[in-house]
């Protein structure tokens, strides 16, 4: 099984918590309708984004950029930290949880819809070759520029209505 994010756009946190561990791309009656979502597969916040983002602003790719709140699940202190402590959660435990939900920062929403269009395709040539990708056989140029412009033009709609980014992640 792989990871997966769904990059979204919400008016405020309420709105994006909306039925928290159902998929923001899948329709009524099994997920939640009514987001603008990109989906993706490998391409976290932390890292892949993080580093997309920095070549758009023209930054040394350690940058880190993406700042993100964690909304979903919320865990409650103190974190386990002990394999006996982590053995007696119980199910129902949120660090148990296989899904989550983060909201991105205005920067990188802001970033994201302010990517010079000309520029996309050499900058998505450049993220293909960041270390992240490096254990896949081969890049697929196709996807990486639809899932870039998927989140230009998410960002720029989510800026022009006054919304927020978030991301909703699987495993």
């Amino acid at each position: 099984m792989g990871l997966f994010f769904e990059y979204y756009r919400a008016t405020d946190r309420e709105a994006a918590l909306v039925r928290p561990e159902a998929s923001r791309a899948i329709e009524e009656p099994h997920g939640v309708s009514g987001f603008d979502v990109v989906e993706t597969k490998w391409i976290d916040t932390w890292g892949t984004l993080n580093k997309l983002v920095a070549l758009i602003a023209d930054v040394d790719l350690s940058t880190e950029l993406v700042a993100t709140v964690r909304l979903y699940p919320l865990y409650p202190d103190p974190v386990p930290q002990t394999d006996e402590e982590w053995d007696a959660l119980p199910e129902d435990s949120p660090y148990l949880s296989s899904v989550g939900i983060e909201e991105l920062s205005v920067n990188v929403r802001d970033l994201l819809a302010d990517a010079d269009d000309a520029r996309l395709p050499r900058l998505v040539e450049r993220w293909a070759k960041i270390e992240e990708f490096s254990h896949f056989s081969s890049v697929d140029m196709e996807y990486l520029m639809s899932v870039a412009e998927g989140l230009v033009g998410l960002s720029r709609r989510a800026k022009e209505h006054g919304q927020q980014l978030y991301c909703w992640s699987c495993a």
